[in-house]
């Protein structure tokens, strides 16, 4: 004999059903300004390529634009002491031999010259050939574990870049994006080609670079860097609007602990909770850091069907169950 439903089981699923309606009534979450969202864990993340002096002061500078001078320096057999980000006087004349090689006066001060002489010779080859500009519909997966950019046409993979992505401690933001904007006069650090993100806790994009040696690592603030001939491919291939699917673990800043999420809140958390609830079949909308009307309806969903407390909020309870 087939059991009907228990009553409260259909009381969950006519909740359910009318959340859903409200939900594609209202609309997605990326319906709602940026500005009007909050993340309020301090600075994190974004950008950080722009090339200041490095030079010897007191106090000694500090930086991780001094720990990547350092790396190369080391990479290319000129001592700069401990890896430590924090030019002192053994990096100062690990670059003032570096400069006597290469004909430069002794000074010790690393400007643009300088970056880009670190750099020379490091470009390296591309994973697959150069292709022409390709027919159909773009959209570009960027893996932050194999620190690859593909490039996907009618989704289809075209081609395939190696790139570098955020450090441990200033990860790149995972999650569905689109490119906002596109410029080819940024410089410096961003090297000749930028496309930036509508990541709403920080100013991220897909950029050249005057590291080149840094492809392949861990090394920025957060954007994906790329070699610049591979950037300007790229940058004729792509449109404001392009989605930009960024995969891997959403990270939180390091000694942040979980907070109450509900609308409004944006921020790496909010990615976690909404991939979670698409990992269980509660949100249809963009994971975009953005908690706005369709991820409440998603978490009051996942709340009644769990017999927690429908408030469309995301606390310790709420966290837990999803897993994380």
């Amino acid at each position: 004999m087939i059991s009907l439903p228990s009553q409260g089981y259909i009381r969950k699923a006519i909740l359910f059903y009318i959340l859903f309606s409200i939900s594609i009534l209202y609309g997605i979450d990326t319906s709602m300004a940026s500005s009007s969202y909050t993340f309020p864990l301090g600075a994190f993340g974004g950008c950080d390529d722009t090339n200041r002096k490095l030079y010897l002061t007191r106090p000694y500078l500090s930086g991780s634009d001094v720990e990547e001078l350092q790396e190369r320096l080391h990479q290319l057999n000129f001592d700069p002491g401990p890896i430590d980000g924090i030019y002192g006087p053994q990096t100062e004349a690990a670059v003032k031999k570096f400069q006597v090689t290469h004909g430069f006066a002794p000074d010790g001060i690393v400007d643009d010259t300088i970056w880009k002489l670190l750099g020379k010779g490091f470009e390296r080859p591309t994973t697959t050939k150069q292709l022409n500009a390709p027919e159909g519909i773009i959209h570009l997966v960027i893996d932050t574990n194999n620190k690859t950019l593909t490039v996907y046409a009618n989704n289809k993979p075209l081609k395939t870049y190696p790139v570098a992505v955020g450090r441990t401690e200033t990860p790149t933001p995972v999650g569905e994006w689109k490119i906002i904007s596109k410029s080819s006069d940024w410089g410096g650090g961003f090297g000749t080609r930028w496309m930036g993100l509508n990541v709403p806790w920080g100013i991220y994009g897909i950029h050249g670079t005057n590291k080149p040696w840094s492809i392949g690592q861990r090394a920025s603030h957060g954007c994906i860097r790329m070699f610049n001939r591979d950037v300007e491919e790229l940058f004729n291939w792509v449109s404001v609007g392009t989605p930009v699917k960024i995969t891997g673990q959403p990270q939180l800043p390091a000694g942040i602990k979980r907070r109450v999420l509900q609308p409004k809140s944006v921020g790496p958390d909010v990615v976690q909770v909404q991939m979670k609830l698409k990992e269980h079949g509660f949100y249809l909308g963009m994971a975009d850091g953005r908690f706005g009307r369709m991820t409440e309806t998603a978490v009051r969903y996942f709340q009644i069907f769990n017999n927690l407390e429908p408030d469309g909020k995301i606390n310790q309870d709420d966290y837990q169950q999803l897993g994380l």
